[in-house]
């Protein structure tokens, strides 16, 4: 399924199965989740390679080996994440910051992703897959799981976190945080009620609007909403020394606010992609914490309509294509 140009359906094409180049596998995909960074590239709010094929959460199994990769064999099930490849030369990846990379490449941006039958992979950029997870809940690990961790760590070592979206990535962190001791507030779409129980019944010790006030102070807050407007509420809802996090790759603008909201030594962060660490520790970590990812499936022909459900906030937990189904 292909985005032929901005703000345009994904379009079905048919291709040649591709050869893996050197250091590359050949993928055949089992499953791949649906990411509102999937929405940001088609609405031309995250800059892409055009024509491409969206799609970074990506599960299957190895097809193909090109020359030089030794560390995957076929038939390995793996995962492809958001982060397809880096300079490895820039500082930022000298200093082991490869999630800043000055001359990265995007898995279903600025290369083609997993909303197809194959996806091309560099190896070195496939992480493995525990056992312990079906193809299906597997894939939104692999970047509302990735982003959501790396998200988490960044809020600090607060007991009380709000999480403002409750969607793929909240539903996920929530879980985590619940099995590290700490209690997450879920912040939804006003009037949102079935987002609400959701959040509830994985254990958040309280749910509500966006527009409600923090039943107690907070000490980090974690914005998966695309919504600038939550950057002030949320400075509102921490503490002195609390942190807000900004944890996606595109926002819109976010309003002024009084200075005093900020004063106190509050923080205001923002998560940059993911470095191939994150993605190991967190997968490794969902495994001991037993977490269960709720999803929604869909064939590949039906692309369109899981992004359309998931702009509407139309969805419970994650939206995964999956390829080998029925349209």
């Amino acid at each position: 399924m292909q985005l032929d140009a901005v703000g345009t359906p994904l379009r079905r094409v048919t291709r040649a199965v591709p050869e893996p180049g050197p250091g590359e596998v050949l993928i055949r995909v089992a499953a791949c989740g649906v990411c509102r960074t999937d929405l940001h590239v088609v609405d031309g709010e995250v800059a892409a390679t055009l024509p491409i094929v969206p799609g970074h959460e990506i599960v299957g199994r190895i097809e193909a080996l090109g020359t030089g990769v030794a560390e995957l064999a076929i038939g390995d099930r793996v995962g492809v994440p958001w982060l397809g490849g880096t300079c490895g030369t820039c500082p930022y990846c000298r200093a082991g910051q490869e999630n800043l990379c000055d001359y990265p490449l995007f898995t279903g941006a600025t290369r083609d992703g997993g909303y197809a039958t194959h996806v091309i992979a560099d190896a070195r950029f496939c992480l493995a897959i525990p056992a312990m997870f079906g193809d299906v809940e597997a894939a939104p690990l692999l970047c509302a799981g990735l982003i959501g961790h790396r998200s988490l760590v960044m809020a600090g070592e607060g007991r009380r976190i709000g999480l403002y979206g409750f969607g793929a990535s909240a539903h996920i962190v929530a879980q985590v945080a619940r099995w590290q001791g700490r209690e997450a507030f879920a912040f939804t779409r006003p009037g949102d009620t079935a987002a609400q129980d959701f959040a509830r019944s994985l254990g958040c010790a309280w749910a509500g609007g966006s527009d409600e006030a923090a039943p107690v102070p907070l000490d980090a807050a974690i914005i998966f909403a695309a919504v600038g407007a939550l950057v002030p509420a949320a400075l509102k809802a921490v503490h002195k020394g609390g942190r807000v996090v900004c944890a996606g790759i595109h926002m819109s603008d976010i309003p002024s606010f009084p200075y005093d909201d900020l004063w106190g030594e509050r923080s205001i962060l923002s998560v940059a992609n993911l470095t191939r660490a994150d993605g190991r520790a967190f997968l490794d970590l969902a495994a001991q914490a037993g977490v269960s990812t709720t999803t929604t499936t869909f064939p590949l022909d039906r692309a369109n309509e899981a992004l359309a459900r998931l702009r509407a906030g139309q969805l419970v937990g994650a939206a995964v294509l999956v390829p080998s189904e029925a349209a």
